[in-house]
């Protein structure tokens, strides 16, 4: 079976402008790290009268089967090799620009119908081919697609499809069908559904998906099947099923450009999440901070973009987590001043690192709850104990939470996660901590409250209680 792989053709002459709808140049290769491992963009074909573009993601499996479990499909997975909501998210990681339909290069071309031909050659399909005729044919697209057959061919077809989508269409309508369609055509996602999933359905199913005949069926299925989560859904765009999304403009009143507000987006609590972190680090004073278990670099990168924090040190137990977040960091193409204020090196956390003494603040961020239970201590002796920074920030999810996102009683918000801990334990734990290891202690939460559940991320700042005394030189 093929990697998986999704190519998009076109014939408008000059077809390399695809190229400029896609932010990627025919003439280069290029790979981009991913959550779920390396996604490759190249062209097969290239030339005024024909261009495709392919993105080919090549799945790290081990990935796949990190936490706990114990049945036979926890280590046997498809997933590596067929086209399902991993294909997806790399779409709009990759092509996110294309998907919005931004392209200052080629502006009228981006909101021009184009000739286009996608393929995908191994798609997972709970429904077979005609589900995709189901789903694409009210689109605009004109389908073709067949069972991939098992061998011996007396077995019969597999649960796979070769799918070829043609058609005139704006390319980033394009983009939103697959993006959205992908997953639902699998009926599976590779991450826990939560309530910020509505959000990415209504805008990627803007002006299509209210009047589509299986919109409820998209909805559902998208959604996870969580009642909830698709009803609000349903509801939402029910406001414009009846409306001509030329309209949706003269709703309102139109106002002066420099009178119009800003549309407030809500913010993911990935990201409330590190700007609480930089906040109490900038509140603490810290010069130099170190990003333990920084994973993909996302925290290390808000990191260095403070010209407060003259040196940050990014480790990682994982050799090809740092790998990843040197990609996504471009260290390689960072300017000199920024290169000389990062460190990144391979280390892990229960042992003690004499590379990480005389630093300032050190954050743990979403990664105790990866951690053992039994080797917590061993966490708290090299951080509190060995490192001995004067601050020390730790975020962890709140179990509490978890029944908001509709989560049934002692299910984790990732398989990878060892314990979750509610408000009690987590301040019994921070309270122990400073007490062995002489810090004070201040909790909060991070994200939007609930009644009675707290925030859905728990945060704890740890002062050193000598942190009057001078530290690296000044005085705390």
């Amino acid at each position: 079976m093929l990697p998986v792989l999704l190519t998009v053709t076109t014939t408008r002459a000059p077809a390399t402008d695809l190229g400029f709808l896609l932010h990627k140049h025919p003439d280069r290769a290029q790979a981009f790290s991913v959550a779920s491992g390396t996604a490759h963009v190249f062209y097969p074909e290239a030339d005024d009268g024909r261009c495709t573009a392919a993105l080919l993601l090549e799945v790290d499996p081990v990935a796949l089967v990190r936490g706990p479990g114990d049945s036979v499909d926890h280590y046997v997975n498809d997933r590596p090799y067929a086209a399902s909501s991993l294909l997806a998210v790399a779409l709009k990681s990759v092509f996110g620009s294309a998907l919005a339909g931004r392209c200052a290069a080629r502006p009228e071309l981006a909101q021009a119908e184009l000739p286009l031909e996608i393929r995908v050659p191994a798609l997972r399909c709970t429904g077979g081919p005609s589900l995709v005729r189901q789903l694409f044919e009210p689109l605009g697209w004109q389908v073709e697609a067949a069972a991939v057959p098992l061998t011996p061919a007396a077995w019969g077809d597999s649960a796979y499809v070769d799918v070829r989508l043609t058609g005139d269409l704006r390319l980033a309508d394009a983009l939103n069908h697959l993006y959205v369609l992908l997953p639902v055509l699998d009926d599976a996602k590779h991450y826990w559904v939560s309530t910020d999933e509505v959000d990415k359905l209504i805008r990627s199913g803007a002006g299509w998906l209210a009047g589509h005949p299986d919109k409820i069926l998209i909805t559902r299925r998208y959604l996870g099947r969580k009642r909830a989560l698709s009803d609000a859904a349903l509801a939402r765009l029910a406001e414009t099923d009846d409306l001509d999304p030329a309209e949706l403009d003269n709703a309102v009143p139109e106002l002066p450009p420099e009178l119009e507000p800003e549309p407030e987006r809500p913010r993911p609590l990935s990201v409330l999440r590190r700007q609480a972190v930089v906040a109490a680090l900038l509140e603490a004073g810290a010069q130099s901070v170190a990003d333990l278990g920084c994973g993909e670099g996302a925290l290390t990168g808000d990191l260095l973009r403070e010209a407060s924090f003259g040196r940050v040190v990014a480790t990682d137990v994982s050799a090809r987590a740092l790998l990843q977040a040197r990609r996504r960091l471009r260290v390689d193409r960072m300017p000199e001043g920024l290169q000389a204020r990062l460190t990144m090196f391979q280390s892990s956390l229960t042992y003690r690192d004499a590379r990480l003494a005389g630093i300032d603040a050190a954050v743990l961020m979403e990664v105790i709850e990866h951690v053992e239970p039994d080797r917590l201590g061993a966490v708290e002796r090299s951080v509190f104990g060995a490192a001995a920074p004067r601050t020390v920030v730790v975020t962890t999810p709140n179990r509490e939470y978890n029944a908001v996102y509709g989560m049934a009683d002692g299910v984790l918000r990732h398989r990878d996660h060892r314990f979750e801990w509610d408000r009690a334990e987590f301040g019994a734990w921070a309270s122990g901590v400073a007490d062995g290891y002489g810090y004070r202690v201040r909790l909060a939460g991070v994200g939007e409250p609930a009644d009675g559940a707290g925030a859905p991320t728990q945060l704890a700042v740890f002062t050193r209680a000598d942190a009057g005394t001078e530290v690296n030189g000044r005085t705390g």
